[in-house]
């Protein structure tokens, strides 16, 4: 991106403000969260009903069970947990069906039918607001992959499945957040009778005060931080855990932060001597929970129980076999028969139940004939054409541009465009009479599936026609509608250090200029200039909405007019190419009365000197004062490297007059509201939320 020319910018405009709702997208968001669906008294409001499945289907008991514990309690709009059963019942086999489901507006039971393989590794599958996810007997299984409760998503089941095997290799992995089921900022949720293990980081995380949570009769097995629950300096979960058997599992069994009312009972913990994993600690009060545990069995624990000196911690009618170390209980605590009817199993029972009884059962998720149930339907979803592409000649296409050249103009449906892994060196160009595609790379990593090339803006054409221009340098440039990419990087490796002498060194990797615009688990790298979210034309709108991503850069590397979402993801900021340390993170160039950037529960972070890097600064495109440049940055991690005055005026034009604020972030190069400092107030952030960027549109992997 150029700058503009200097120029006296006008005095500051009144700006009108334009709120734009999506459909089932909560206007509350809390720091590291996942995009959220659902609303806090539910889609359709409490009480209400949906039709029941087809025509003569009696529903099996299974799927219209509904939770005990915490997640019976009425409370916030929401009447118990009893998931979908007010809607269809579907059975899925393939990550797309599940997904189409799982994110639908409509209360569905979903039940999984045999594995289903989640790509890419690690991938948290967004549930939204009334749904039962329950496997088919033993056969359900999610592997490489889970779950992810965002806030106000509420009334979800998570029923008689196997998630497992999203482990990195790394036994305290720092780097890879990939949980069996987190939620941050649900309520009532009721997880009951899985099998969970192998995790790279936690089997279940209920963080974020997420409250009205039950979790029972569950498998937690072969991982190190197993069950986390508060993380929050707030004092507001309300959770019940019981007949669970952790088996293996070194920390966290579980480890409970800040909660209001956690009531563990007729837990079953096992260490089981000679293996290769030991137990660090059982059961954990931290912060200032308020804990009731009762008749559970503790056989071979280190350190069963222990708890902070300000937390409150009742014990009654444990059993400890063989345990050592700190066994602790103090203060006063609730009583849970105050809040829901429940009678617990004597402790010494509890192996010999918890064994037979605990993880998926062959009774659960299959049609039941003594009801008259028939089988659920299954899943309808309309397959997507897929096109691969092997750089070795090992499919039909070589190139990505070949399988783009492919897909008919004016094509209506899905089509998907696997690439294998490898390095493909091309420049690729989605045109805007294409429609409906998938770029999607099929290796283990979105590392070993990588889209490059080194154009820059003062590259010369080969056909002497002169420079590419900044939007013509892009590796990947994107024109059409309903764009997808997912498990890939589109790099740009321009040597910078090698043409010092070539005028214009902006060097797009990905240019977006199209609308609804998905981009999922992926990386885009380069120098300056990396990421252009653009629109077809200055009246277009152009949405895009990427999530769990990584964008490296060094000056205004994420630029453009488009409104656009960056959502849980990693913002690496680089050094120069003579080793220097400055730069901007965004330039956007908004029109008046739209959207522009929106960072929201990410990390922006890099290798550079402390205090070198500018969150942004404005850029009025071509001198043009009738724009209203807007980036938003909430619930975000910032690094050292962040001025303390993060913003910066451009061309003439200040950064006052337009649109630059932050809200709720964290980390050293975070600071407090001043002039030279924005910050938005609880009311303004109630309006600037991911669904206020979306209007409408709720992005779906397909």
């Amino acid at each position: 991106m150029s700058e503009t020319p200097a120029r006296t910018r006008a005095k500051a405009r009144h700006r009108r403000r334009r709120k734009i709702l999506a459909t089932g997208v909560p206007l509350a968001l809390v720091a590291a969260g996942a995009l959220a669906y659902g609303t806090d008294t539910g889609v359709f409001g409490p009480g209400s009903a949906r039709a029941a499945s087809a025509a003569g289907y009696t529903a099996p008991a299974w799927a219209t069970a509904g939770a005990d514990g915490f997640a019976s309690v009425d409370a916030l709009g929401q009447r118990g947990t009893y998931g979908g059963r007010d809607g269809e019942t579907v059975t899925v086999r393939t990550q797309a069906e599940l997904e189409k489901y799982a994110t639908a507006e409509e209360p569905y039971v979903i039940v999984v039918a045999g594995t289903i393989r989640v790509a890419p590794v690690g991938k948290e599958i967004k549930v939204r607001s009334d749904k039962t996810i329950v496997g088919a007997g033993t056969s359900g299984q999610i592997v490489g992959g889970g779950f992810f409760l965002g806030t106000g998503v509420h009334n979800v089941i998570i029923r008689n499945l196997t998630i497992r095997d999203s482990y990195q290799g790394v036994w305290n992995d720092k780097e890879h957040d990939f949980d069996a089921i987190q939620m941050d900022g649900a309520h009532h949720v009721w997880i009951d009778h899985n099998d969970l293990r192998h995790m790279a980081d936690g089997l279940i995380d209920v963080r974020k005060d997420s409250t009205y949570v039950t979790v029972s009769w569950n498998r937690l097995s072969d991982n190190n931080k197993t069950f986390g629950i508060g993380w929050t300096e707030n004092v507001a979960t309300d959770i019940t855990v019981h007949h669970n058997w952790f088996r293996e599992t070194e920390q966290r069994n579980p480890s409970t932060d800040n909660a209001a009312h956690a009531h563990l009972y007729n837990n079953y913990l096992e260490d089981v001597p000679g293996t290769g994993i030991t137990s660090s600690y059982g059961n954990y009060a931290r912060g200032r929970t308020s804990m009731v545990l009762e008749n559970s069995y503790f056989q071979g624990v280190n350190n069963p129980v222990i708890k902070d000196a300000t937390a409150s911690l009742v014990q009654r009618g444990n059993v400890f076999s063989g345990t050592s170390g700190r066994n602790e209980s103090g203060g006063t605590a609730f009583d849970p028969a105050r809040f829901y009817a429940y009678t617990p199993d004597r402790a010494a029972d509890v192996p010999g139940l918890v064994r037979a009884g605990a993880g998926p059962r062959t009774s659960i998720g299959v049609a039941d004939a003594q009801q008259g149930g028939a089988a659920p339907k299954t899943a309808t979803t309309k397959a997507a054409t897929t096109l691969t592409v092997a750089r070795d000649g090992t499919a039909r296409y070589r190139t990505v541009q070949a399988a783009v050249d492919a897909v008919p103009a004016g094509n209506t449906s899905r089509v998907v465009i696997a690439v294998k892994p490898g390095t493909y060196r091309e420049t690729v160009k989605v045109p805007s009479d294409k429609p409906h595609v998938t770029i999607q790379g099929t290796g283990t990593s979105r590392k070993q599936t990588v889209i490059t090339y080194d154009n820059a803006a003062g590259t010369p054409k080969p056909d002497g026609s002169g420079t590419y221009g900044t939007s013509g340098s892009a590796t990947v440039a994107v024109e059409a509608d309903d764009f997808q990419a997912r498990n890939l990087t589109i790099a740009n490796d321009f040597d910078e250090a090698a043409h010092q002498s070539l005028d214009g060194h902006q060097a797009v990797a990905l240019r977006t200029a199209a609308d609804k615009v998905f981009l999922d688990g992926v990386i885009v790298t380069g120098d300056q200039d990396t990421l252009l979210l653009d629109t077809a034309a200055k009246d277009r709108l152009g949405r895009v909405y990427m999530r769990d991503s990584y964008v490296v850069g060094n000056v205004d590397f994420i630029f453009g007019r488009a409104s656009a979402v960056i959502d849980r993801s990693v913002i690496t900021l680089k050094k120069r190419w003579n080793g220097t340390s400055a730069g901007y993170v965004t330039a956007p160039s908004t029109p008046a009365d739209r959207k522009g950037f929106l960072i929201s529960r990410s990390v922006v972070d890099g290798d550079v000197a402390a205090g070198s890097f500018h969150l942004g600064r404005t850029w009025h495109a071509g001198g043009d004062a009738a724009l209203d440049p807007q980036t938003t940055v909430r619930d975000t991690r910032l690094g050292a490297a962040i001025k303390s005055t993060p913003w910066s005026d451009m061309g003439g034009f200040s950064w006052k007059d337009d649109r630059f604020a932050e809200y709720r972030n964290s980390g050293p190069g975070a600071g407090a509201a001043g002039p030279d400092r924005p910050h938005l107030t609880d009311s303004q952030a109630a309006g600037q939320e991911i669904g206020d960027w979306l209007g409408g549109w709720v992005p779906t992997a397909s």
